[in-house]
């Protein structure tokens, strides 16, 4: 089984204390890379609620949303030094008429921000009861975002066999070529040196080693028998329980390399056909191995 990175999941709780809207969303990236919007209210949660999301969701790109809204009437958290303000609004008032300023109206904000006139801003407490919730919240998202990315996974998987099954079919088409192909370089050979020397001047033995020794040298047998290895070890891995993006990735690399060589070594142009269109069946996969897991 393999999941996607691609993912999202929402949960919602509403009661007479407050409104909750939860969201998750997920895309591919190679580590996790999280953004966090949170209220202000939660700002002391923040490590718990990272904590959380990284158990749950191993990689990707992810945004986690917790917007928090209390119900009913707020009271004002702010209060002000009013003398304090009055003697900056003062004073900036006749730096403005010192200079014959046209206008004052910027003013009242400059001196609103200067030090010290925001005296406290109270502390708004978080109702253990509604945290509990936004825990149960947060838990129900980040499983709905995992459950969406095994959705995504299935249909992942069912391409990717695909493609290995079309990488498969190429190398039985190559296997099928092979002799032919031995066949036809050991008579290019023989007949060569045969224009060449003629029927005699010639050790027919050493000449039969040369052909031996040139052959081995362009011997696929080797590659065909891992890259056959690698495309069983590839399906065993889209089977097993937990999703292999890396080892997959890393399969592909291999894949691609042995493919590689049967092209550069077979040195036969139907061969060659079958190897290009192996290798277009890689680039897919490696293509969708980006959203793996």
């Amino acid at each position: 089984m393999i999941k996607s990175m691609t993912g999202y999941g929402q949960s919602t709780f509403t009661d007479a204390r407050a409104s909750i809207n939860i969201e998750v969303k997920s895309l591919n990236s190679k580590f996790l890379d999280l953004s966090l919007r949170l209220p202000k209210q939660f700002n002391e949660k923040e490590h718990e609620i990272r904590n959380l999301i990284t158990d749950k969701l191993e990689r990707g790109k992810v945004s986690v949303t917790i917007d928090y809204q209390p119900a009913g009437k707020q009271d004002v958290k702010l209060s002000y030094n009013k003398e304090l303000f009055k003697a900056y609004y003062h004073e900036l008032v006749k730096l403005a008429d010192a200079v014959v300023s046209p206008s004052h109206e910027a003013l009242f904000q400059i001196a609103l921000n200067s030090p010290d006139v925001i005296i406290s801003q109270g502390k708004e407490e978080l109702d253990q009861t509604l945290w509990e919730q936004v825990l149960r919240l947060l838990d129900d998202s980040l499983h709905r975002c995992d459950q969406f990315r095994v959705g995504e996974g299935k249909s992942l998987e069912v391409k990717l066999r695909e493609y290995i099954d079309q990488i498969e079919r190429g190398l039985r088409e190559v296997e099928q070529l092979d002799p032919k192909r031995v066949e036809r370089v050991r008579n290019k050979i023989k007949s060569g040196i045969t224009d060449f020397f003629g029927e005699v001047g010639f050790d027919a033995n050493r000449l039969e080693q040369e052909i031996i020794y040139y052959i081995e040298k362009l011997d696929i047998h080797e590659e065909r028998v891992r890259l056959q290895t690698h495309l069983t070890h590839f399906r065993k891995l889209l089977a097993e329980t937990n999703s292999n993006g890396r080892k997959l990735g890393f399969l592909a690399q291999e894949i691609g390399r042995e493919i590689n060589t049967i092209g550069s070594k077979a040195n036969d142009a139907e061969i060659q056909k079958q190897v290009v269109q192996m290798k277009e069946e890689l680039e897919k996969i490696k293509e969708q191995l980006n959203n793996v897991l």
